[in-house]
């Protein structure tokens, strides 16, 4: 078999997973192979895995009978959290030439190398899967993505320490690690001469940054606020007992910190948090919101929740459902339970019936999507600046507010990768605004913290 040139990537799972499989894209492109579409019948195709939930395994396995379906002869590479937990279970399934884990990913070139000249050597059949020794995930290893002009998802941390009763990450990513300050700068100042006008942070647990060097997350922001040529800065998620008054207050004062916070809260019962291990109470996650809300009233603070963790009765459901309600919360991410292996929640009684975590689910994405349009709708008729993308969507373009609007403008060539003061028409059924332009006022002094009424 010739050394195969052409590499295709499919990515499941979080933001985190999208900056790093652009890393190892442009790791494969230095080796010499061209990146292409799934559809275009690649040599090579990389999955990067998510074991999060339940459905994220079984998408791997639906996702490596599809390039199956689309080359037969290809090499298909397994990579990432699952392939992390549960190498030789991924090396089982047909099709599979090779599966890395979270930092052996990071020689996905090399590995690829070695496997084809081991197989063209008729040392190993084709069909015969191999996975790198897993090790621990100890070293941290930057990412960000690229092929999009307009915004990057920069990873400043990864691992985790908290061990929370229903999550793998720790055991899929290690524990918690990060460089440096000066190391992050040395990036975020490379992806400023790409011409990229918004970075957004990301991590697993981002608010942890810097820990074991003796620095922390405040100080990273008021660095990277000096970096010139980025236009915008954005926290992807923070937790809440690690979004301190001091990063609250700077976020508020800064220029290019946009007003936007992602506080985890995963349930609205005490009760259940505990039994999670997560590390605050609904009074602290209460009292985040509360000093984030006044500082900027015009910002946009999002949620992350779990329905149906082990022992959660109606009433605790109601009791989340009300917490939510009775807080500042403009969106949620809503999660069902499900079980993960080597987890302590999956050993703990009172696990909640299929059907009733399906509807409890269900009634939380109804309150986020009630939310959601509450907040659009305060903003109907002020004046926000939104950084316009490139995409051209049946005539239209779409792009973000700072306070995290996703906003729909007549597609005009010359917008693309710009700021512009926006006008906030209407609520569009496809779940953004209408806008207009407002060519009167100059980007460079619209003020993107105080809307303009109409």
């Amino acid at each position: 078999m010739s050394t195969p040139r052409t590499a295709a990537f499919h990515t499941l799972g979080c933001k985190l997973n999208f900056s790093e499989t652009s890393t190892l894209a442009r790791s494969l492109e230095e080796a010499g192979y061209a990146r292409v579409k799934v559809e275009e019948r690649p040599d090579v195709f990389v999955l990067n895995t998510c074991s999060v939930t339940e459905n994220a395994d079984k998408e791997c396995r639906q996702w490596v009978r599809r390039f199956q379906r689309i080359n037969p002869e290809a090499f298909i590479a397994v990579v990432g959290c699952y392939a992390q937990l549960k190498p030789e279970e991924i090396a089982a399934i047909p099709g599979v030439n090779i599966v890395l884990g979270a930092n052996e990913k990071f020689d996905l070139a090399a590995h690829i190398h070695r496997r084809l000249s081991s197989a063209e050597a008729g040392l190993h059949e084709r069909s015969e899967a191999l996975f790198a020794p897993i090790k621990d995930a100890r070293t941290f290893i930057p990412s960000f993505n690229t092929g999009d002009r307009t915004r990057t998802f920069l990873k400043v941390q990864d691992g985790c320490d908290y061990f929370c009763s229903f999550c793998t990450i720790p055991l899929a990513r290690g524990r918690s690690r990060s460089g440096t300050i000066a190391e992050t700068l040395a990036i975020a100042r490379d992806i400023a001469h790409s011409g990229v006008k918004e970075i957004v942070l990301t991590g697993v647990n981002t608010g942890d940054f810097g820990r074991l060097n003796g620095e922390d997350f405040l100080g990273l922001i008021e660095a990277l606020d000096q970096v010139e040529g980025i236009e915008r800065f954005r926290i992807s998620s923070i937790e809440p007992n690690l979004c301190s008054d001091a990063v609250i207050g700077f976020v508020a004062a800064s220029e290019r910190f946009m007003p936007h916070f992602h506080m985890p809260l995963q349930s609205g019962s005490d009760t259940i948090l505990e039994r999670m291990r997560r590390r605050y109470d609904t009074t602290l996650y209460a009292e985040r919101v509360a000093r984030t809300g006044p500082s900027s009233p015009m910002q946009c603070i999002g949620a992350d929740v779990i329905t149906s963790a082990p022992g959660e009765t109606d009433e605790e459901f109601q009791k989340t459902h009300a917490f939510l309600r009775s807080q500042a919360i403009d969106y949620l991410h809503a999660f069902t339970y499900s079980e993960r292996a080597n987890t302590t929640a999956v050993r703990m009684d009172d696990s909640v019936p299929i059907e009733t975590r399906r509807e409890r689910t269900k009634q939380m994405r109804i309150l986020s999507s009630k939310l959601q349009r509450a907040h659009y709708e305060r903003h109907l008729g002020t004046m926000r600046n939104v950084l316009l993308e490139s995409e051209d969507v049946d005539g239209r373009m779409l792009g973000y507010t700072d306070n995290y609007l996703r906003v729909s403008l007549p597609f005009d060539a010359a917008l693309m990768n710009t700021i512009q003061p926006v006008q906030l028409m209407r609520l569009h059924g496809d779940g953004h605004v209408d806008g207009a332009v407002e060519e009167s006022l100059a980007v460079e002094t619209a003020d993107c913290r105080l809307p303009t009424a109409n």
